[in-house]
């Protein structure tokens, strides 16, 4: 293993956006006690961030520039960390690039250089964060030595470096962004789960789903021999289409069986705990002992005999739909309309024709959040069952209270990104949970 203290002292880094989910926090921090020289720039300003300055406040080396970028930044620097949305055009990057200055993001900085690790990698539209959590669970009931990282909240991948030894499994959900830093170095995880590919991240990807896919496929692209690709029964005629112009992919597929969108998450979880040899009677009790995560189609609670989910990092209109047809009642022709739709936020540039079909067949009423996606959607659709615009998030929560009835479900899934109205999807989340821990 590499000696981290000595590989990371005295280099120059410049790492491109301190933001506020927790991830860049513990990078830096763990850069920083390594002794790095670092220089830390984001477009927000010391106001805005000053809850992530707050936990950097005993690194008083560390050089913040804030409010902008600095070209010289990424001119004179011996590598660039950089967040995943970053555009891909980025005059910096751009920059750094034109200096073979080497840009990473955290998780690819840790698969360059962590030895003898088991790396396990979960990407797809929809499933990747409950799928991961479900084979770390699994790994960890099972006495093996897992470690959490990737698209993680507070989670910093690259400061898992110090925790891991040979031999270690570190299961990692990778967004598109993250993978697009792994396509950079050329490495995929050994094992390779894809659950789904939908559209998402049009506004990033400027509508192209083929460079959305792109950064997508690198979770097998450079794959070798021995390595392993599990996907659901969906998405095998996709990837095998890819495989096939892949002529060096030397890993297996393994294909689920079929199932309801949440039986599919757990085979695929399964299909990797097969790998480690883990008994079924472990994975059963691991699978029955999993209370899910919070803002997935997460039951909160029942208030007035009206049940209330989070579905918050639902962000795009599939997803929503896909929550709202899995708790429709299943006799929808006795009961009636029984579920009260809280959705809404920023604009993504995704389809929204299938997603109203959904809303006025299965919804009984739904209630806005006020955003670029929300306004799009009113203005260009008819919404055909009752509903409201809430000024807030507190106000839509009440407004949904409204038009519940006893047996109903409230149902906050809001299809759309959180940006303007909030500054992340956790901050969104936050806010719904206290709403709604509130209510009695």
């Amino acid at each position: 293993m590499i000696d981290y203290k000595k590989f990371f002292k005295g280099k120059k880094i410049t790492v491109m956006g301190l933001g506020l989910l927790g991830g860049a926090v513990n990078d830096i921090r763990y850069l920083a006690e390594n002794g790095a020289v670092l220089t830390v720039t984001d477009l927000k300003t010391a106001e805005q961030l000053k809850p992530s300055l707050r936990q950097l406040k005993k690194y008083p080396k560390i050089k913040f520039i804030l409010g902008k970028h600095k070209i010289e930044d990424f001119k004179n620097t011996d590598m660039v960390i950089q967040p995943g949305n970053v555009p891909m055009d980025s005059l910096y990057l751009t920059e750094a690039r034109k200096n073979r200055i080497p840009i990473f993001v955290s998780e690819s900085l840790f698969a360059k250089y962590a030895s003898g690790v088991i790396l396990v990698g979960v990407t797809g539209t929809r499933g990747k964060s409950m799928t991961t959590a479900l084979i770390y669970e699994i790994l960890k009931s099972a006495g093996r030595r897992v470690f959490l990282g990737g698209n993680v909240r507070n989670v910093s991948t690259l400061a898992l470096l110090e925790k891991v030894k040979p031999g270690d499994i570190v299961v990692t959900e990778l967004d598109s962004w993250a993978l697009h830093g792994m396509g950079e170095i050329k490495k995929s995880p050994h094992i390779s789960v894809f659950t789904s590919f939908m559209p998402d991240h049009m506004n990033y990807y400027g509508g192209n789903m083929k460079k959305y896919f792109s950064d997508k496929a690198n979770i097998f692209k450079h794959q070798e021999k021995g390595d392993i690709l599990v996907i659901r029964p969906g998405m095998k005629k996709l990837i095998s289409k890819n495989l096939k112009s892949l002529p060096a992919w030397a890993g297996k597929l393994v294909v689920v069986k079929p199932g309801n969108f949440q039986e599919e998450n757990r085979a695929c979880a399964v299909a990797v705990a097969k790998q480690f040899k883990i008994s079924e009677a472990k994975i059963k009790q691991a699978i029955k002992n999993f209370r899910g995560l919070e803002g997935r189609l997460q039951y909160v609670k029942t208030v007035r005999g009206v049940k209330i989910y989070n579905d918050n990092n639902a962000t795009t209109p599939e997803a929503t739909s896909a929550g709202i047809e899995l708790l429709q009642p299943q006799r929808q022709d006795l009961w009636g309309k029984k579920i009260i739709l809280i959705c809404g936020g920023a604009d993504k540039k995704l389809p929204l024709d299938n997603f109203v079909k959904v809303i006025n067949k299965y919804c009984k009423a739904a209630v806005f959040i006020p955003g670029t996606g929300t306004s799009k959607l009113l203005k260009n659709y008819k919404i055909k069952i009752p509903n409201k615009i809430g000024e807030n998030l507190k106000e839509a929560v009440k407004n949904a209270q409204g038009f519940a009835l006893r047996g109903d479900i409230v149902l906050f899934s809001p299809a759309f990104a959180s940006f303007g109205m909030f500054n992340n999807e956790y901050e969104r989340n936050d806010l719904f949970m206290k709403i709604i821990k509130g209510l009695k």
